[in-house]
């Protein structure tokens, strides 16, 4: 049995169901945790709490099967890699990916380091909530002082991120077994500069995207040991292009690929992957 597990049926979850022709079924992690078996193939979908103060339920059910025998794709130590900011930050720099320099700030640790214009974010994130851009010093330290009282920052601290100036668009390369299998640029709405659809982006297909982009999405999505994974980068005019995030539970739409099904695509992948045996040799996301 294949099996994608979630704690909720989202619009890219439905939509990667209904392209595995029935060879895959939806199931949260404790039912996945009563009706699985060896043999059985999963991919971990657990998103990101809506409170952003860490991951959501569940995740140490994929662990639990896969001590059990089970092949687990994106498994608990990729999808900790990938929502884990600060985690996603030391993996990347460890395999040479460019990646905004990162500092992480808790209230019992002086700030140093990195200055403004800088992005505060949320250690744990999702759809560009808690993200703030602070163009100066002042801007920066009031930013990190009204964030002292807020419950997920009190709880995992914050980071504050070197800036990569916004150029108005970010490119979403979605990887599946370990090829690019679908690309966007997402440009953000009028007056935002974050490019996230859910606060008024929208996206725009990309039938070929650049070749060295999606080097660097492979190697990043190599680097926290994801095998379903969305990787936004933007073009740094010091660096190239540069991985902002990797999204461990991505979420894509039809317009990821031009002149074909990219949720198809991306199952296809998928089950060639487990097919190969590529996953006996997938790198384990080291914390």
């Amino acid at each position: 049995m294949h099996a994608l597990i979630a704690r909720s049926l989202t619009s890219t979850n439905a939509a990667l169901l209904e392209a595995g022709l029935g060879r895959w079924g939806f199931m949260t992690p404790e039912a996945a945790l009563g009706t699985l078996s060896p043999g059985d193939v999963v991919v971990g979908r657990i998103d990101v709490r809506e409170t952003l103060d860490g991951p959501d339920e569940g995740l140490w059910v994929l662990g639990a099967l896969q001590a059990r025998g089970l092949t687990v794709l994106n498994d608990a130590a990729a999808l900790l890699a990938t929502h884990d900011k600060l985690s996603t930050a030391r993996l990347l720099h460890r395999r040479g990916v460019p990646h905004p320099a990162t500092l992480h700030v808790r209230a019992d640790r002086p700030f140093s380091g990195l200055r403004a214009p800088a992005v505060v974010k949320p250690r744990f994130g999702s759809g560009g909530r808690g993200v703030v851009l602070c163009s100066d010093h002042d801007a920066l330290f009031s930013t990190l002082a009204e964030l002292e009282d807020c419950p997920w920052s009190a709880e995992q601290g914050v980071l504050v991120q070197e800036l990569i100036p916004p150029r108005g668009y970010d490119l979403r390369i979605v990887v599946a077994g370990g090829r690019q299998v679908g690309a966007a640029y997402r440009i953000a709405a009028e007056g935002e500069w974050r490019t996230n659809v859910s606060l008024g982006g929208v996206r725009r297909p990309v039938p070929e995207p650049p070749a060295d982009a999606v080097g660097v999405a492979m190697a990043a999505a190599h680097a926290v040991g994801a095998v379903l994974v969305g990787v936004d980068l933007v073009l740094d005019e010091r660096d190239g292009w540069t991985v902002i995030e990797v999204n461990g539970a991505v979420e894509f739409a039809t317009e990821y690929l031009v002149g074909g099904d990219v949720f198809a695509e991306a199952i296809a992948a998928l089950e060639a992957y487990v097919l190969a045996g590529s996953y006996r040799t997938l790198p384990q996301a080291v914390q």
